[in-house]
Order: C-alpha cells, then sequence, then structure tokens
C-alpha cells in the first residue's frame, strides 16, 4: 500500500459519512497517474500554492490601497487566514482538511488588482460582466502554466467558483469557505480600520459585542465555535440563528463604516480610472500584449483577453503598466 493510499484508508475510518473522500474525487478534466505519496486535494493544495497567480496575492490589495505600515492585510494574507479558520472547521466537523485548504487558498486567485475596485471596474467593462470567483475558476482552468492549465479536481473547482454569489458549493467543504471568508474578512477587515484610525472598538453596537465578542480575536473564536457545535449533527453547514444574525450585522457595519466610508476609500477612484485606461489602450492595441493574451484575443475576443491581463496584475504592476502608456518620458540621448 503506498502513503497515498494509506492516507485514503484513514480518511474512509476517520472523516464523517458525510465528507468528501479523495478515493471517491471525480477526478480531473485531464486524466493523470495517481501520486504516491499525495492524495488528489493534497495535489491540488500544491499547484496552488506554486502558482504565479497565488505569489501575486501579496502584492493585491485587500480593503486599504498601499498602506503606510507593514501590518495592513493583504490579498495574500486574507488567504492565509481564510485558510486557517476553515481548516479549524473542518477538523471539528471531520470534513477533508485538505479539500478545504485547497479550496481555501484558491478562492481569490482571480481578484483584481486595487481590490473590490477593481473588480468592479472591470465588470462595468466587460460586455458580459466580470466575477472574481469566475476569474478565480479561469485562472486554473486556463490561464496558469502558460495556457494549461492547473488541471485541479472538479471538487476543488466547484469550490473556488462558489465561494461566493447565490449557488451553493456541491461539497460541505465548499460551504466551510464561504463562512470562512466572511468571518476572515470582517473580522480581520475590522482589525486594520482601527490600525488606519477609522474605527474604535466602542463603535461596534453593542448588542453585537454582546452576542459575538469584544474584539476580533473573541468574534472569530465565537463563530467558529458556533459554526462547528450547530453543524455537528447535520447534514449541512450552519450557523445558530442569533449568531448569523449578529455576523451579518457586522459585516453591513463594516460596509457603512469602512467598505463604502469616502476616507478610506477616496484613492479608489483613481484605481477604477486607471484600469478603465489600460482596458481602452489594450482593447484597441491588442498586439502590445504579452503574447499568451494575443493568443486568448484570436480565439476569445479581445475583451477576454484583456480583462485576463488586467486582473492577474499587482497593484503595483498596474501602476508601473499605467505610468509606461500615459506618463511622459523624458528626453534620453542614443
Amino acid at each position: 500500500m503506498t502513503i497515498r493510499e494509506h492516507i485514503e484508508q484513514q480518511e474512509l475510518q476517520s472523516l464523517t459519512p458525510a465528507a468528501t473522500f479523495a478515493l471517491h474525487s471525480k477526478g480531473r478534466v485531464i486524466d493523470e497517474p495517481s501520486c504516491d505519496m499525495r492524495t488528489c486535494f493534497m495535489r491540488d493544495t500544491d499547484r496552488i500554492t506554486h502558482s504565479k497567480a497565488f505569489r501575486r496575492l501579496a502584492h493585491k490589495t485587500q480593503v486599504f490601497l498601499k498602506p503606510e505600515g507593514d501590518h495592513y492585510r493583504t490579498r495574500l494574507t486574507h488567504t492565509l487566514e481564510v485558510m486557517r479558520i476553515a481548516r479549524t472547521m473542518a477538523v471539528g466537523l471531520r470534513l477533508n482538511q485538505d479539500l478545504t485548504e485547497a479550496m481555501a487558498l484558491g478562492h481569490d486567485l482571480g481578484h483584481t488588482p486595487f481590490g473590490h475596485a477593481g473588480e468592479a471596474a472591470l465588470n462595468e467593462l466587460m460586455s458580459d460582466g466580470f466575477t472574481h470567483n469566475a476569474q478565480s475558476l479561469r485562472v486554473v482552468e486556463r490561464l496558469e502554466r502558460g495556457g494549461r492549465g492547473l488541471n485541479l479536481t472538479v471538487e476543488t473547482k466547484n469550490g473556488l467558483l462558489h465561494h461566493t454569489g447565490v449557488t451553493a458549493p456541491d461539497t460541505l467543504e465548499g460551504q466551510l469557505i464561504r463562512y470562512a471568508d466572511r468571518i476572515a474578512y470582517i473580522n480581520h477587515d475590522f482589525d486594520d480600520a482601527v490600525r488606519a484610525g477609522l474605527l474604535q472598538e466602542a463603535d461596534v453596537p453593542a448588542w453585537i459585542r454582546d452576542t459575538l465578542g469584544l474584539s476580533p480575536r473573541e468574534r472569530i473564536n465565537t463563530l467558529v465555535t458556533d459554526l462547528v457545535l450547530t453543524s455537528l449533527h447535520t447534514d449541512t453547514v450552519v450557523q445558530t440563528e442569533a449568531r448569523h444574525t449578529a455576523m451579518l450585522a457586522l459585516r453591513s457595519f463594516m460596509f457603512e463604516q469602512v467598505y463604502t466610508n469616502p476616507l478610506a476609500k477616496a484613492e479608489e477612484r483613481k484605481g477604477r480610472d486607471l484600469l478603465a485606461t489600460l482596458f481602452a489602450y489594450f482593447v484597441s492595441h491588442k498586439d502590445d500584449l504579452p503574447s499568451d493574451y494575443r493568443e486568448i484575443a484570436e480565439k476569445e475576443g479581445c475583451q477576454r483577453a484583456v480583462a485576463d491581463y488586467l486582473a492577474g496584475m499587482t497593484d503595483r504592476f498596474a501602476v508601473m503598466k499605467y505610468s509606461e502608456l500615459t506618463i511622459p518620458k523624458g528626453w534620453e540621448k542614443h
């Protein structure tokens, strides 16, 4: 018996019957020989972690654009926090930790530069719209590895696509990611807002603090514990009504105080205008796109190729490319 087979047998014995088992995976679009060491979901995790798109998350905005300080979240640190929260809940519910980790690490691979402002800009510019979850799926299916994609399992890709939006994921592990993403961002974004001087703990409505806790750390612990204990003997992932209501109220509070706060979002208009300028330029000058994206333009249309190119940019690369195309350069003697 290989190490992989041993792990697969351990899953059958230790996970809840409603979990997703590596041995029963629906597989990949392109069949591959099994690894002797790793299950299919472990391989998905490794492929995502070693991808270029994953590394670029370190230089993409979470909430605060180009903050002055080393401790603000980026899209990468958000991803890691989601992964840890989700994995903890997977342990408590005896779900597949490796599949949960793969989904968590890959859920924001398609996110744009400049956070949700960048996503909103591309959604307006694309004739058929743009969402970061659909782009995450496109990254792993079409864009990574020079156009070959990562060839992930059906289960992992379903979790990436449905980590947000109206359609629920097919697996309990995917449902966990939806909750873990929300639990993570409303609490760590609050922490960053305090760091930025926008909020204080006392600003949180008293009834929310009474229900969830007096700090981001306490609120994460409350929400994670509540979800695990409430879901433990059910066939779905749920929260108690009181904690769910409080979490949604905290999210609404964050939208009012931070996500739509003119002070916090003053620079986002510039980010949106920057992407709009780049979009218009490359749609009109597709020959200036990198070769991989020129091929996409030929097969799937110029808008699709430009959106792929822009969505993959880090904040700083987008600014550099904008400067290169719009800011006059000084004369250099040749």
